[in-house]
């Protein structure tokens, strides 16, 4: 359980950074405002660091600035367009959430009835839960709202199996490859650098044959046929990933674990992975996209009603026009658990992918 730990205190302090920011802003401030007056902290440090932040504020504004055009376009409702003849307009006219209504539907939990007998008297006892309304659609004028929830449980029952067989491959593939010589090591690696390299474009080459293959066995609306097919494509560069990362953990620390008695799968839960977060977190992120952003092979082997995020997204797009409003808004709210996940594992990822160079 040393990982799992390990991984609550690191996101546990992630939250409490987060949430002390203010606070430790308004100490900082007031230090260099007490510097100031006192001598101890020059007028030119502090105007070259208010002039560094607002360049950096500013280059961020300008990366950000696709995303806060996409939100303009959400919150313009029924009226949003990409073009006016007004010129540009930075700020949303009427804005109104009623395209992320429209995106989200109803959030009720109904009503539930809920039966207790009673043990040796033969009389029940009966508990009504009240209905729970977080959301109601049509009280914001919404009458159809789209099939998001719909899309987002197909998606959440893809990507999670993907990830799940991934990690089951990719980590003992890693360690193995990583920590032990065998017969075949070197042609292996070699074999995992080539579908690195061309898995991407064969998986889309063979679409016909695979299309074929899932038909032959009826697989066209197996939702999980598809996570291990997602699976399957993510372990060579991911494997790759994470036993170039174990690479670089001593040799000493498994050593000293084996002296104190402790077993080979006790070493690798309590030593290798713990020390591994940071390549464990960005090979998560590349397993987890893999099943939440797919578009081809989705679109080809589910049914209508096993249509995932990118599929659904799509198919707002008509043939002679597409609703931009409710588009911008559909694709904010799918990327979004994609930029938490992201937020949240960040400065494992820039670990993760700031090692060494490759070694076979």
């Amino acid at each position: 359980m040393s990982l799992l730990r390990s991984v609550a205190r690191s996101v546990g302090g992630d939250v409490k950074t987060v949430a002390t920011a203010p606070k430790r802003a308004a100490e900082e401030l007031r230090y260099t405002l007490v510097g100031l007056r006192t001598g101890d902290v020059r007028p030119r440090d502090v105007a070259w660091t208010a002039v560094s932040t607002l360049g950096a504020l500013l280059v961020v504004s300008l990366l950000l600035f696709p995303i806060y055009w996409v939100l303009k376009l959400a919150l313009s409702g029924g009226s949003g367009s990409f073009f006016a003849t007004t010129g540009i307009d930075l700020l949303p006219t009427d804005p109104t959430f009623q395209t992320f209504v429209w995106v989200v539907g109803d959030l009720i939990l109904p009503s539930y009835r809920i039966t207790l007998a009673i043990p040796g008297t033969g009389s029940e006892v009966f508990l009504q839960t009240p209905e729970l309304v977080v959301l109601d659609a049509s009280a914001h004028g919404v009458e159809y709202p789209s099939r998001f929830q719909k899309y987002l449980w197909n998606s959440v029952t893809v990507a999670v199996p993907t990830v799940i067989l991934s990690m089951c491959m990719i980590v003992p593939g890693a360690y193995a490859l990583s920590r032990r010589e065998f017969i075949g090591r070197g042609k292996l690696l070699y074999g995992y650098v080539l579908f690195t390299q061309v898995g991407g474009g064969i998986g889309i080459a063979s679409l016909i044959a695979l299309y074929a293959l899932f038909v032959q066995y009826g697989l066209t609306a197996d939702k999980f046929a598809l996570a291990c097919y997602y699976a399957a494509t993510a372990v060579p560069f991911n494997t790759w990933l994470l036993k170039t990362y174990m690479d670089g953990i001593p040799k000493s620390y498994e050593e000293a674990a084996y002296v104190d008695g402790a077993s080979t799968l006790r070493v690798v839960w309590e030593v290798i992975l713990p020390l591994s977060k940071a390549g464990l977190a960005t090979v998560f992120i590349f397993t987890f996209l893999a099943g939440w952003t797919e578009f081809v092979v989705a679109q080809t082997v589910l049914t209508t009603d096993q249509y995932t995020l990118p599929v659904g997204l799509y198919l707002l797009v008509s043939e002679y026009s597409t609703p931009w409003p409710k588009f911008s808004a559909f694709a904010l709210t799918f990327a979004l658990p994609i930029m938490l996940v992201y937020l949240l594992a960040q400065r494992y990822i820039e670990d993760g992918l700031s090692f060494g160079g490759v070694e076979g």
